[in-house]
């Protein structure tokens, strides 16, 4: 069955760069090449998903490209390809013919199917790669409409910060080979590194996992995100980039259990994260930013779940929290598009002007609030009961998370389907825009609280994971009268204020401020480093490269006056003359009149001869 997992992987991302590379050209047949695709996609996950096929490919000596389909994969590939058939779906009406339809449904393929790498990837290497395809998708999809400065420089941020922290990842490969068994990269074997090298392969899966998943104190690129068009975010949002952390931490688990420090981090981490970001959202006012907080304290739980080992309610919050979020940003987009904006204060009404529009919205907003007898209520006291077992202070910190989420739910609920203080005609929308809203409600409504004993178990078991402590009646019964009560509570407050120190608001509001503390930790002492090597650069060493320069320059002038031309030049000017007055000696006998100088010579000796003769 290794063929099917090659399909199921190679569909999406080559069929997403065939449309990406032809451009403008293939736009018109980009949105059927794209549903197609998913819908292909979906039938294979689901094959898949029941097969648990395995493929392994030659890459690198010792390191092969290793994919794996088991319980927890099987699970994420089914949501993954399901949401990203909903979500192609919608925008097929959301993204007109006006748009660049190639590059976008390519890019949305590129994304699905680097995360659906991502979720079968057996070792770091293949998960490595699928990371970065992945953070290159989403900052094409964050930036999409790249004439907008203000888009442009929201895809920077969310790029430049999950970036950072993926640098984590390399560290935690590095460390793996240097010291894990036999220098393997194999997930399911990162638990077994000696120390030291254990502790670094934890520190850098859970930064780069955090930043993923947009956890505190990374969660402030998530609010810049929101530029992207609303499709991109459904699908960001639910089923791939910003779960991708929170599944590596459930995946890496044993890893967590095995450092002892690993687990009580990650917990805590997810239970603050799900608590402020909840206040976040509560701050907001506007229904994008507002959701985008929610998915970061939704994921809160996620995370949490992942470091006290309760992996069967994390898996359950993830996968009900991508039919919730897709079903609640995909209704953002059409509010968007239909009444032309995301303020709260303007979509007073909004649900009485589309009513699939309102009751699938309030179906994803009764699911995210936790409210009886929908499905999150189940997945957050699954993983709630194993926070409990964990600490009972990491279990009140969730639970009080778990009530703030019914509070931003509810506000939400409570505006759009307060009466319209100005009605208007809103457009119908069309079969193709409400189509995938009906069926994604109908999937949360259908993850309901009486089959939460049969379905927490069916995922146990497929996660092998049958062990785990089920909720208690006091605990169901605890949690589900704080969220009703919370509900309630905020129903009847309405519009009415907080009344709380104006900072306090502003503070929330602006997401804690997270980005200026980055600016002001990170950024800019980085930024003035590297001003200050800059000016070394410019001022010492630029400087004295000229200097030395000069200097050279100097001494070869006085090397050329003082030695070369007193000395050498003599010398050679001396030699020059020897060698010309011995040319001309030489070119004598060369004259021609040899034989006269040999007359002359017997003629001398002749004489000399005869003078001897006669004297003696």
């Amino acid at each position: 069955m290794s063929g099917l997992l090659w399909v199921l992987i190679a569909l999406p991302l080559t069929a997403g760069c065939l449309l990406t590379l032809a451009g403008r050209v293939a736009d018109r047949v980009a949105p059927f090449a794209g549903v197609t695709t998913a819908g292909t996609g979906l039938v294979l996950a689901c094959v898949a998903a029941f097969e648990h096929p395995t493929a392994e490919a030659p890459l690198l000596a010792g390191l092969p490209l290793r994919l794996t389909v088991d319980g927890l994969s099987g699970l994420l590939v089914v949501t993954i390809t399901a949401v990203t058939l909903a979500v192609l779906f919608f925008s097929v009406w959301d993204i007109g013919p006006g748009e660049a339809r190639a590059r976008f449904f390519g890019l949305m393929l590129l994304f699905s199917g680097s995360m659906l790498t991502t979720v079968t990837a057996a070792n770091l290497l293949v998960l490595l790669m699928a990371w970065e395809i992945m953070g290159a998708t989403s900052w094409a999809l964050i930036g999409y409409w790249w004439r907008d400065p203000a888009r442009v420089r929201a895809a920077d941020t969310a790029f430049l910060t999950t970036r950072a922290a993926d640098l984590g990842l390399y560290l935690a490969a590095g460390a793996a080979l240097a010291g894990g068994p036999s220098g393997t990269l194999a997930l399911d074997r990162l638990s077994m590194a000696d120390p030291p090298w254990l502790t670094v392969i934890t520190v850098g899966a859970v930064v780069a996992a955090l930043g993923k998943s947009a956890q505190l104190p990374f969660s402030f690129w998530l609010s810049k995100a929101m530029q992207g068009p609303s499709p991109v975010s459904a699908l960001l949002h639910s089923a791939t980039m910003v779960v991708a952390g929170a599944y590596l931490l459930l995946r890496l688990e044993p890893l967590l259990d095995a450092s002892s420090w690993g687990g009580p981090l990650v917990a805590w981490t997810g239970a603050v994260t799900a608590l402020l970001l909840g206040l976040v959202a509560v701050a907001q006012n506007d229904l994008k930013q507002l959701l985008a907080a929610s998915s970061c304290a939704q994921i809160g739980f996620m995370v949490l779940a992942a470091g006290a080992s309760g992996v069967t309610g994390g898996t359950l919050q993830l996968i009900a929290h991508a039919a919730a979020k897709s079903l609640a940003f995909l209704i953002a987009g059409a509010w968007l598009t239909l009444l032309g904006t995301k303020a709260l204060p303007a979509l007073r009404g909004a649900a009485h002007r589309g009513r699939t529009a309102g009751i699938a919205f309030t179906v994803a907003a009764l699911t995210l609030a936790g409210v009886p007898p929908l499905s999150l209520w189940a997945a957050k006291d699954v993983v709630l009961t194993a926070s409990l077992e964990a600490s009972p202070g990491l279990y009140l910190v969730g639970l009080a998370g778990a009530v703030v989420s019914a509070v931003y739910s509810i506000k939400v609920l409570w505006i759009v389907w307060q009466p319209a203080t100005k009605p208007s005609q809103t457009p119908t929308m069309p079969l193709a825009g409400q189509l995938p809203l009906v069926v994604l409600g109908a999937a949360c409504a259908a993850l309901t609280v009486p089959a939460i004993a049969p379905v927490r178990n069916a995922v146990a078991r497929v996660l092998g994971a049958d062990g785990q402590p089920a909720p208690r009646i006091w605990e169901l019964a605890l949690s589900a009268g704080l969220a009703l009560a919370a509900s309630a509570a905020t129903w009847a407050w309405g519009s009415r204020t907080v009344p709380l120190p104006a900072p306090v608001p502003a503070w929330f509001g602006d997401w804690l401020r997270l980005e200026d503390a980055a600016r002001a930790l990170l950024v800019r002492p980085t930024l003035a480093f590297a001003r200050a090597l800059a000016a070394f650069d410019d001022r010492v060493l630029d400087r004295g490269v000229e200097g030395t320069a000069r200097g050279v320059l100097r001494l070869a002038h006085r090397i050329d006056r003082h030695t070369e031309q007193a000395v050498v030049d003599g010398a050679v000017e001396g030699i020059a003359s020897a060698a010309r007055t011995l040319g001309g000696w030489a070119r004598r006998p060369q004259s021609g009149q040899l034989h006269q100088y040999l007359a002359q010579a017997v003629a001398a000796f002749t004489v000399l001869a005869v003078v001897f003769v006669l004297v003696r």
